[in-house]
């Protein structure tokens, strides 16, 4: 099979997912062809199987701004006519899924056909689902794929929620291969920041504020009042600054410590006893997944689909958004001794187990088979 994967190439989930998916079917002996705007951050091009196809844009002075969506579905024509693409799988519904519609009218017009398979990862739903001017396109996007998936039971529900959607939605949740994790060992990182034994708390994100991180300090706070801890935050973005003044403004500039971005999240997780993840809305939570699968208890919001991620009382604990009494308890529950956090850290490696590449790739292999017969 010749797999064509449209993604964006940034941190954020869908990226990873997107990314993670098209390496292990190039493991497998499918060729794929990743199309976006750079190259995503999790690709591998060394990989057998794997080649990227770079949507350049360019500045025309006839446009305010550039039309990109114009410019991937040119690119998209020419992919699939020169690489003999069997299937296009994009990610996000706009600008991807409408842009792969009319690449296939065009292609179509060739006598070429080609399936789409659409994933929606949430903001297209959660956010620019609520805003008007964009329904009709997104509508349009995902009742003309010829299959879609949504990551969670709960964006399944808002899309039919926001849209007038007549294609069936099919849950195939995100994944984590484990085999990324399978030899990670604690390493000098805990002795670094926690140098007299302290716990070491983590949280993972874009800093945007529907991350809401600065709960996360303050359930930290109470943590650190409870009892020695340490802080590490992972990532950056626009509430950076603000969080580093709150944390000025607390006195906890010392056991709290702004990491940046990387690349390698589980060299890092490895090593925390706890991660918290108190969002505003997750149409996954693909952070809280890949602590789970380094063994690391979450605490986390109950929104979107975060529960069916977290097993409440079993690999973490779940709270209201914003309550921040009930984090901090949850996790000085976790964290009060070694038996308790020891049996908190197995039973999160296990429910990780459960979105392991082994049980999610043949979701997507039989999803992609019967869109492929007409062409057989």
């Amino acid at each position: 099979m010749r797999i064509g994967i449209v993604c964006y190439p940034t941190y954020g989930g869908s990226g990873v997912v997107a990314t993670e998916l098209g390496l292990e079917m190039a493991k497998e002996g499918h060729v794929v062809h990743f199309i976006s705007y750079s190259q995503p951050v999790r690709l591998d091009l060394y990989a057998e199987n794997v080649h990227y196809h770079e949507v350049v844009v360019t500045e025309y002075p006839l446009f305010d701004y550039a039309p990109y969506e114009l410019i991937l579905t040119s690119k998209l024509v020419s992919v699939v006519k020169n690489e003999n693409l069997d299937i296009l799988h994009v990610h996000y519904a706009i600008p991807h899924a409408s842009a792969a519609y009319m690449a296939k009218q065009i292609l179509a017009s060739e006598g070429i056909n080609i399936p789409i398979v659409c994933t929606l990862h949430g903001t297209d739903i959660t956010l620019l689902g609520k805003d008007a001017s964009f329904e009709p396109v997104i509508t349009f996007a995902i009742n003309n794929s010829d299959a879609v998936t949504a990551v969670s039971e709960s964006l399944r529900r808002d899309t039919l929620k926001y849209f007038n959607v007549k294609r069936e939605i099919k849950v195939i949740p995100n994944f984590i291969n484990l085999n990324n994790y399978s030899d990670l060992k604690p390493n000098g990182l805990r002795a670094r920041y926690a140098v007299k034994g302290e716990r070491l708390i983590m949280h993972v994100s874009n800093f945007r504020k529907v991350k809401r991180v600065e709960d996360v300090v303050k359930v930290f706070g109470k943590i650190h009042d409870a009892m020695p801890a340490q802080l590490l935050l992972i990532g950056d973005g626009p509430e950076r600054y603000n969080v580093e003044t709150m944390c000025r403004e607390l006195g906890k500039c010392d056991q709290i410590h702004f990491i940046g971005k990387s690349k390698t999240i589980e060299r890092f997780l490895i090593n925390a006893d706890l991660f918290i993840l108190p969002s505003e809305t997750e149409s996954f939570g693909l952070a809280a997944l890949e602590a789970m699968a380094a063994g690391v208890p979450v605490i986390s919001s109950n929104t979107g689909g975060l529960p069916e991620v977290n097993k409440h009382g079993y690999s973490g604990y779940l709270s209201e958004v914003g309550d921040i009494d009930s984090m901090a308890k949850g996790a000085i529950e976790i964290l009060s001794s070694d038996e308790t956090l020891t049996r908190f850290k197995s039973n999160a490696k296990q429910q990780a187990i459960k979105f392991s590449l082994p049980e999610i790739l043949p979701q997507y292999e039989r999803l992609y088979d019967p869109l492929l017969l007409p062409l057989v």
